[in-house]
């Protein structure tokens, strides 16, 4: 069966006026207007495109990617916005619709958006809507403590900043585990550093515990080496010039520290840290 809103793949049945006719193994068929058409096939060829729905409401096919695709989360600019809706580029010729009723707050002309695309049962046509919690759920958790995950920024909240979770759950990195700027729509790596009750889930931006020392340690060892052996940074350095210099907590940073010490790879002084000559 030919799936809208989704990447297919399709064999090239025949040449026509208006381009190639596309077919499944079901024997359902598909129209790839001519300006889609690559420059060299034959009949028989596989082909992987994308389907949904042109402005008369028949399926057509294109091999122009679109900036999301059924089921995904992206951020996406509004075009234009109608008596009906706004319109969103997905990067197709027609737009991605999106009504009012599926706007957590009122889209505006030229305003960038996180959305969710997903297909209307009734009038098959990919739909976006900026509600999209209602699109994730944690009843059923297929994440577990120190995984990592891919990570969508949401929004803010007082406590932090909400965050999507493997395109299924919600978690919330807090504040104080924010070391870098941070916006919505921003894709990230994270680990899951708490289950709570009620399946919550603390995101941490970095590793957890010891498990981070390693890679913050080797960030260290690299900002010595572009300082010439030199860093101004000291266990009394505030938490601030830390955050702002190697993105990373005070406490984090004191770890790292000691893990190079220890190695005899550093030498620690008042004024900072200075890399060892190694004999």
């Amino acid at each position: 069966m030919i799936q809208i809103g989704e990447f297919n793949t399709l064999e090239i049945l025949r040449d026509t006026e208006p381009g190639l006719f596309l077919g499944d193994a079901d024997n359902n068929e598909v129209l790839l207007p001519n300006r889609y058409v690559p420059k060299h096939f034959e009949i028989g060829d596989d082909i992987e495109v994308f389907i949904y729905l042109d402005n008369e409401e028949r399926m057509i096919a294109t091999t122009d990617e679109p900036y999301i695709v059924k089921g995904e989360f992206a951020m996406l600019r509004c075009n234009a916005v109608s008596k009906i809706g706004a319109f969103l580029d997905f990067g197709l010729v027609k737009e991605l619709f999106c009504p009012f009723k599926e706007q957590a707050f009122p889209m505006k002309k030229g305003g960038w958006y996180l959305v969710h695309c997903y297909l209307d049962e009734v009038t098959e046509r990919l739909v976006a809507s900026s509600k999209t919690n209602r699109f994730l759920d944690n009843k059923e958790l297929t994440v577990d403590q120190f995984d990592q995950v891919d990570l969508i920024v949401s929004h803010p909240s007082d406590l932090g900043m909400n965050v999507i979770v493997n395109n299924k759950h919600i978690g919330l990195i807090y504040k104080d585990n924010i070391f870098q700027d941070i916006s919505v729509g921003d894709r990230l790596k994270g680990i899951v550093k708490k289950v709570r009750p009620g399946n919550k889930l603390d995101i941490s931006l970095g590793d957890i515990g010891y498990r981070n020392i390693e890679p913050n340690a080797d960030k260290i060892m690299q900002e010595l080496t572009d300082g010439n052996g030199f860093l101004a940074l000291t266990d009394k350095s505030n938490p601030e010039a830390i955050k702002d210099q190697l993105q990373m907590s005070k406490k984090t940073f004191k770890k790292a520290i000691g893990t190079l010490y220890k190695q005899k790879l550093i030498d620690l002084k008042p004024d900072g840290i200075y890399l060892k000559t190694q004999d």
